[in-house]
């Protein structure tokens, strides 16, 4: 059987990319627990606990978590098959690439989709939402990007899910959070969210593979008086539903078989991040120090990020414009030699003139681990040693 000191050797990389993540041993160990049956009286309150635990990251009393395998985009899935019926209207508040792709899944479910489309390193301006809230056209969801991975660019959730609610009310607050669950701010309850759409491999820690939602009893009251029948038979929370409720009262229950070795590793990162030494809020400032580290660095080395306001720049990760005269070329391979392998470009207008830091999870909390100055270690060395290059 494996051991947990084989789990504890460095990787050849430091993975400092926007997701996945690098994850904790005692997560690592948790995936590599023996196979085991869906229905095991054993694994039954293992499931139950990522239910309830769900709820505390995001803190919410009485939103539904779905736990389901999946990445993160089985989320837009579900959003569409189950709450937005054919011909209704979607509003997409689009601040990056992944906006583009949910109003792509929206439509493949037959809803009619208008976007609010950000200028490349902004989002999109609250006077904008309110003018197309106020222009007569009922909208039956607005969606926001918390935290575009594409830009790094962040969204103020709480104060569009606000607005939304003084103008609109009846419309659902939809927020893709891949990439901000556990590194930035979020009050479910308080902002009066209706959807949380996130997953397993940013900041809650986990290996990629689940796809992690939370419905709000508005949503689901909405869910359950739709006309017709959910437009996805794997996404449907007809399906799906009856299992969550299943599971958290200590019940097995079957329509897919979940991902159980996942499932005991996001068991194992909750328990870090709800009941570890850290409180959220402590786990959610060391984020904005992280960030802060990484961003001061790059700029004194001339390095300009792709979110133009201070306010709207992610905590979880990092954008940059290549310094003028260089190019991917120049920077990656001079970083991946020191052990440090980021994400290139992803917007479709400027994918080749940007490149992308992750520092989430257990890179930004465990100060132990030196991560983030070995990151900027490694950045001044290779931006230092690539405008030398060229200046010879």
């Amino acid at each position: 059987m494996t051991t947990r000191d084989e789990f504890k050797q460095a990787p050849p990389f430091a993975f400092s990319v926007p997701g996945p993540i690098e994850v904790a041993d005692e997560v690592l160990f948790a995936n590599a627990h023996p196979s085991m049956s869906h229905v095991s009286p054993d694994f039954v309150p293992v499931f139950g606990d990522c239910i309830r635990m769900t709820r505390e990251v995001l803190l919410t009393k009485s939103g539904q978590p779905f736990l389901i395998s999946g990445s993160g985009t089985l989320g837009w899935d579900q959003v569409a098959a189950n709450l937005v019926e054919s011909g209704e209207n979607a509003l997409v508040l689009n601040s990056g690439y992944f906006g583009d792709s949910f109003k792509e899944c929206l439509e493949t479910y037959g809803a009619n989709v208008a976007q609010l489309k950000a200028p490349i390193g902004r989002a999109v301006a609250l006077s904008d939402l309110e003018k197309e809230l106020r222009s007569g056209k009922k909208y039956k969801i607005v969606t926001v990007t918390h935290v575009d991975t594409s830009t790094g660019v962040l969204s103020n959730a709480k104060e569009i899910a606000s607005l939304v609610r003084k103008v609109s009310p009846e419309t659902l607050v939809v927020v893709d959070a891949v990439c901000s669950v556990a590194s930035e701010e979020i009050h479910f309850d308080n902002w009066d969210l209706d959807i949380v759409l996130t997953a397993s491999q940013k900041g809650l820690g986990t290996p990629p593979g689940l796809s992690i939602l939370v419905a709000s009893e508005r949503a689901m009251n909405v869910f359950k008086n739709r006309k017709s029948p959910p437009s996805s038979y794997y996404a449907s929370w007809k399906k799906w539903l009856p299992i969550m409720k299943a599971y958290e009262a200590g019940s097995p229950a079957y329509f897919a078989t979940p991902p159980v070795n996942l499932i005991y590793a996001y068991r194992a990162s909750l328990n870090s991040i709800v009941l570890g030494d850290l409180s959220l809020e402590k786990r959610l400032k060391l984020h904005g120090v992280a960030s802060r580290r990484v961003k001061d660095a790059a700029k004194k080395l001339g390095l300009r990020q792709l979110p133009e306001s201070e306010g709207e720049a992610a905590n979880g990760m990092t954008a940059l414009y290549y310094p003028e005269g260089l190019a991917a070329s120049d920077i990656l391979p001079r970083l991946a030699k020191r052990n440090i392998v980021v994400a290139g470009g992803l917007h479709t207008e400027i994918k080749d003139k940007y490149f992308r830091i992750g520092h989430m999870g257990i890179t930004a909390v465990n100060e132990e681990r030196g991560d983030i100055e070995t990151i900027v270690r490694a950045l001044e060395e290779a931006v230092k040693e690539a405008r030398a290059a060229k200046s010879t």
